[in-house]
């Protein structure tokens, strides 16, 4: 018998001004204490920030290639077999992927002090999508720790 509840996906609506699903979803992850026009409003002033100094052709093309710069592509699993707990390498799904990468970008940008977040947002998104950062060096990490457990990969179930 499973000790969670189901899980059910909410759809996600489009965001007003580049008509994206991840944008909106940035969005809402931002946002806190329900403040959802100042959430829209951080986020929006990062991604124009991140096209200033870019001579890409659409808006959110430096976005997506941070996102897909930081998207984890497996993670290790505490798994409990015979009273010992071994950390299993697993695949990720492509919507805990995203789910992973947004968290990660939107952490490191809060922890960066001394700037609004609209800045340390745009910042930590113009890192990721040259592949460097603390989001990506986190999903490096991430891979690193899956490789070196790639021993116990056989307690997948």
């Amino acid at each position: 018998m499973a000790r969670r509840k189901r899980v059910y996906n909410k759809e996600v609506h489009k965001d007003s001004r580049y008509d994206s699903e991840l944008v909106s979803a940035l969005i809402a992850r931002v946002m806190q204490s329900g403040k959802k026009a100042l959430a829209e409003r951080t986020v929006y002033r990062a991604i124009d920030i991140l096209n200033e100094k870019s001579d890409s052709v659409h808006p959110l093309e430096l976005f997506n290639r941070a996102i897909e710069n930081s998207k984890p592509r497996v993670e290790v699993k505490a798994r409990r077999v015979g009273g010992a707990t071994y950390q299993v390498p697993l695949e990720v799904s492509p919507e805990r992927q995203v789910a992973l990468a947004m968290r990660w970008i939107i952490g490191y940008a809060r922890g960066r002090k001394g700037q609004p977040m609209f800045q340390a947002l745009a910042n930590e998104l113009k890192d990721a999508a040259q592949g460097q950062g603390n989001s990506v060096r986190k999903r490096d990490d991430v891979h690193k720790q899956a490789q070196a457990n790639r021993a116990f990969a056989h307690f997948r179930f």
